[in-house]
């Protein structure tokens, strides 16, 4: 048998967890063909890679993705295929791309979205999450996707982006979108319950939408309502939910923000033992930074929020109603809001992807001095920004602290995720989070072993959003892998200059192919949706 890729002379991690052993990885037909520890193994293939010592590994599934509209614009997706990545989970936070099938539903989503998808700037050529799907098939990317379908979705479908609790044949509505999209091929289901609409809901409906994963067995994931000031109620809501139904459930960026609750990861991650003693199937996912990233509308007050975007930009242009926000931010006078500003602090909180004449300048530069320096309030800055960046500006809040980093990355149940919004300047994170976790916390500071780091980026992941042919390395296994140099590997992305593609990665191939060659893009593009 002549094999199409042989990898030998390689460091071997398969996924598992298991100690690195020496030998040759051998690729045919986009899968695993062999893997052999024999220096003197006479295997034959059309494509010989000498890793000279290098590690070969699972290819690197990112666990939570915001890539949803960016692949169509970038198929190579080379911020993220640079990284080792070869699988994108889609559809976090409440929000998939479909179903959607009113216009003024999918208008609606377009423009609150804008700042944490981006925009495409053409028609979606879709309503179902099938024709979503066979839409990314026909666009020919480099990496791997799939997609979770989102409550905040459905709920936009329904109710649109109001306050208004649903009546039992609206909330069947939405229940049966959930259904039609898992039918479809999504994977899981998930919801992001500190954006509109989603906030917006009862437990109940959050629960009743939980449901529909029952007879399939994947994962509910959950951005939870508070990370900060009420998370401890959050996470018995959303494991509450895990135990009725009997589902998995994942917990996206697993952290604790706000001053209240930073230093006490210990006992967020009794939390997670104790739910697991339940006999709930709980994991989570986590970036490696001390700064979060999202659209800058999340700063507003939700009432705000669930205006359409016309009626936002005439709030936010009225002095009135700014003192209104400026009162819910400062004063904290909406009890259960995750309020990002108020718990954060605005010289803690920079504005980035800004692009307007007025405030391109003062892109990456945090609230607090912009205000100081433009003679200004920082709820004034913020509705200034908006209204001149047509609500499409991004945020970056520094509101963690390095031990909970630190800690919470040592529980075996938290996974690797970029959670990176792409723009005109994004958080580093969109290209560097796994070389960061190899480089940082492997090489340098001995938080992880080498072994736990690849398996919290592979077959975690894998197992958690039930991908069963990816994530470990066995013969017969899709052919995702990443070559790379254990002794250099590192990112070089930087909240200053965040658009710098890592060092240190050799190779990746996507289904047997080469999409990264000697650290470059090839170009090639086997990739596609992946359903489930």
């Amino acid at each position: 048998m002549t094999l199409d890729v042989l990898i030998e002379n390689a460091r071997i991690v398969d996924g598992t967890g298991a100690p690195w052993f020496r030998g040759a990885v051998g690729v045919i037909d986009g899968r695993i063909g062999q893997i052999s520890r024999a220096l003197d193994h006479g295997l034959d293939a059309e494509t010989r890679i000498d890793a000279d010592g290098s590690v070969v590994c699972p290819g690197f599934i990112d666990a939570h993705s915001h890539s949803d509209l960016e692949l169509f614009s970038d198929p190579s997706l080379a911020p993220k295929t640079r990284q080792g990545i070869t699988t994108e989970i889609l559809g976090q936070d409440g929000f998939s791309m479909a179903p959607l099938y009113d216009p003024e539903s999918v208008d609606d989503l377009r423009e609150y979205l804008s700042g944490l998808a981006g925009r495409l700037e053409r028609e979606w050529s879709w309503n179902s999450l099938a024709e979503y799907l066979d839409e990314i098939d026909s666009r020919e990317i480099a990496p791997n996707v799939a997609t979770l379908v989102g409550h905040g979705t459905a709920r936009c479908a329904v109710l649109g982006m109001d306050d208004v609790e649903p009546t039992e044949a609206e909330l069947e509505e939405m229940a049966s979108l959930v259904r039609e999209g898992l039918a479809d091929g999504a994977i899981g289901f998930s919801t992001g319950l500190v954006y509109t609409p989603q906030v917006y809901s009862s437990t109940e409906e959050v629960s009743r939408l939980a449901a529909e994963l029952e007879p399939y067995g994947r994962p509910f994931v959950a951005h939870i309502r508070s990370e900060g000031r009420w998370i401890w109620e959050a996470l018995d809501e959303f494991v509450d939910i895990g135990a009725e139904h009997e589902i998995p459930v994942h917990i996206s960026h697993f952290k604790l923000t706000g001053s209240g609750q930073r230093g006490k990861a210990e006992r967020l991650l009794e939390q997670v033992e104790i739910t697991r003693e339940r006999g709930i199937d709980v994991t989570a996912d986590q970036y490696p930074y001390t700064a979060g990233s999202t659209m800058l509308t999340a700063l507003l007050p939700p009432w705000v929020q669930s205006a359409d975007a016309d009626v936002i930009r005439e709030t936010l242009a009225d002095p009135e109603q700014r003192e209104e926000i400026r009162k819910d931010i400062e004063e904290w006078r909406i009890d259960g809001w995750q309020n990002v500003g108020g718990k954060t602090g605005w010289d803690r909180v920079e504005v980035t992807n800004l692009t307007s004449e007025a405030f391109r300048t003062e892109s990456g530069r945090d609230i607090a001095s912009i205000a100081s320096d433009w003679d200004s309030t920082p709820v004034d800055v913020l509705c200034d920004v908006l209204l001149a960046e047509d609500l499409e500006a991004s945020m970056i809040a520094h509101g963690l602290i390095e031990s909970d980093v630190r800690t919470i990355m040592q529980s075996d149940r938290v996974a690797v995720g970029t959670d990176g919004l792409f723009g005109a300047r994004p958080h580093p994170r969109v290209y560097g989070s796994f070389p960061r976790v190899l480089s940082r916390y492997v090489r340098e500071e001995n938080v992880l072993s080498l072994e736990e780091a690849i398996r919290k980026m592979t077959s975690l992941p894998a197992r958690a959003m039930g991908l069963d042919s990816k994530g470990v390395l066995r013969p017969g296994l899709d052919a995702d892998l990443v070559v790379f140099d254990p002794t250099i590997v590192d990112d070089r992305a930087t909240f200053d200059d965040p658009e710098q593609y890592p060092i240190g990665i050799e190779h990746v191939f996507v289904d047997g192919r080469a999409i990264v060659r000697d650290g470059e893009d090839t170009g090639a593009r086997p990739g596609g949706a992946i359903r489930a």
